[in-house]
């Protein structure tokens, strides 16, 4: 049976209580790997969304070229240079440069900003080669492309891992077309979590989230501002910055979509049905998750 994610929904499912979370620490660690010197700003968004979102710390990790240029706009971030290869994406080599901090992060956030390559495909798979049962990792962009060949090893993660592609990404990961995603969206979002033994994310008009166990519920946002660029990179953060917070997979991606539609629309209105940046979503988040959540 497919459920709805309306506010109702939310109440049933809350996400874990603020109190005793002072620290910082305690609201958890994130890392987010992504960006190229072609699309350096992809992860500002993202890892601007996780500390909206309400985790404690975020590290911030993408080609030296772009790093301190980064580390400007998001002051509020540890960063982290890698080295990156001819094509000016992140070298392989990072992934062993990554391992102890990946090691010490509740979250993990992988692809904004990443192009779609043999060399992504083989960074994704380094940096998800040690599952570990206290973090959780999401996988965005490139990285959905470079997931299609690893689904024992995302399988490994046992249900804690979030893949959040659009159809186009969906049909590559099943091995279909586009429009055989949008004939039987349900079918293959649930395929697909079954599997990879991972959350999906399938995003559209209507989103839909799909768990190992069967699972589903449907997103409807209503929004045509939200087709635009950045819009998923914002998406993802909140997501890794809501599992940071202790949120259970399903129960961060569902929250996520509930609160970039709602930013989404509400931008709508203030700003005009589309025109509306990426970017400016981010400031609304905090207060739409209060307005909900617990304290």
């Amino acid at each position: 049976m497919m459920e709805t994610i309306d506010e109702r929904w939310l109440v049933r499912n809350p996400l874990p209580t603020l109190y005793g979370t002072e620290d910082k620490n305690a609201r958890g660690r994130v890392l987010v790997v992504g960006g190229a010197e072609f699309v350096p700003g992809a992860i500002r968004l993202t890892g601007e969304a996780v500390l909206r979102a309400g985790a404690g710390k975020l590290q911030l990790a993408t080609v030296s070229s772009a790093a301190t240029a980064l580390g400007v706009l998001v002051p509020e971030a540890a960063m982290i240079a890698l080295p990156a290869d001819q094509d000016g994406e992140i070298a392989l080599e990072a992934a062993a440069l990554l391992s102890e901090r990946i090691r010490r992060c509740d979250t993990l956030v992988v692809g904004p900003g990443m192009s779609v390559g043999p060399r992504t495909d083989q960074l994704v798979a380094s940096l998800l080669a040690e599952p570990d049962n206290s973090r959780t990792v999401v996988l965005d962009a490139a990285a959905l492309t470079s997931a299609r060949d690893l689904p024992d090893l995302i399988a490994g993660h046992e249900g804690r891992v979030v893949l959040t592609p659009h159809h186009g990404e969906m049909a590559h990961l099943a091995g279909i077309t586009a429009e055989e995603v949008a004939l039987a969206p349900e079918t293959i979002a649930l395929k697909t979590a079954r599997r990879f033994g991972c959350i999906i994310l399938l995003k559209s008009r209507s989103t839909l989230l799909a768990a190992p166990s069967g699972e589903l519920l449907r997103y409807e946002s209503g929004c045509v501002g939200l087709a635009t660029g950045g819009s998923g990179d914002v998406l993802a953060g909140i997501v890794g910055g809501l599992c940071a917070r202790g949120a259970s997979p399903l129960t961060a991606a569902a929250w996520a979509c509930w609160v970039h539609g709602k930013a989404g629309r509400t931008l709508s209105q203030h700003v005009g049905r589309a025109g509306f940046l990426a970017r400016e979503l981010l400031p609304l988040l905090p207060k739409l998750l209060d307005g909900t959540a617990p304290e």
